[in-house]
């Protein structure tokens, strides 16, 4: 995984800025891991999620922090999760094909997810034609359904990452899937536009470029904002 730097983490912010949440998310691990740009969109959800919680510690630390709104109450329930601490709970996947009903699918990817996005009434229903073998689509019981989901949960732990709240206000116990891609790009974006009222404030002060402001350290250059603005 490459570490990005000042420049490259405003290049990858601005170039995602009107992406959907799901490209944004490829765009992240592909900028961090290159020699993989093209695949991404293809590996198994599980992968991409761990890709994602490594590029979050690289560059933002292991901790996450963040909130949720109780489902009957409203009451804001705060959360922190170590990244690290996830990614020893389960491994990559294996195997990245199951069976059901004598039918093969392979696991779901972001390019699967993207492709169903527009039409969730059956999503689960199109994802699992794609994920089957050829000719082995078609009708899905509930029981296959449920069938399905059990072992792509298996197959790959971290495709979905749920956190388990209980609400001390009202008392209701609900599970929350945590979306790391848009926690990332929610710090990612922060960072990016504190990087550019810093290049804005320096740039008026001294007529220093971009590229100038940016080669400067971050210590250094905030060392330069206080200064402005002392």
């Amino acid at each position: 995984m490459r570490k990005l730097n000042q420049a490259e983490t405003l290049a990858l912010w601005e170039k995602g800025y009107n992406q959907h949440a799901l490209d944004k998310g490829v765009l992240a691990v592909a900028t961090a891991f290159p020699e993989q740009r093209d695949a991404v969109a293809d590996w198994p959800l599980g992968r991409r999620n761990r890709a994602l919680s490594e590029l979050h510690a690289s560059m933002f630390g292991a901790r996450l922090n963040g909130w949720t709104q109780c489902r009957q109450c409203s009451a804001q329930l705060e959360f922190q999760l170590d990244l690290i601490s996830l990614l020893k709970t389960a491994d990559d996947p294996g195997e990245e094909r199951i069976a059901v009903g004598g039918r093969r699918l392979r696991l779901p990817t972001s390019r699967d997810l993207a492709a169903i996005a527009n039409d969730p009434a059956h999503a689960i229903e199109q994802l699992l034609d794609r994920c089957a073998d050829q000719g082995e689509g078609g009708k899905w019981t509930e029981e296959e359904i449920e069938e399905v989901e059990e072992r792509f949960a298996a197959a790959d732990p971290l495709a979905e990452i749920l956190l388990h709240f209980d609400c001390p206000d009202c008392g209701a116990s609900f599970d929350e899937s945590l979306e790391l891609a848009a926690f990332l790009w929610a710090e990612l974006e922060t960072r990016a536009m504190r990087t550019l009222r810093d290049v804005h404030v320096l740039a008026a002060a001294y007529g220093w470029s971009e590229g100038e402001i940016l080669s400067l350290t971050p210590a250094r250059r905030q060392m330069y904002v206080e200064m402005v603005r002392a």
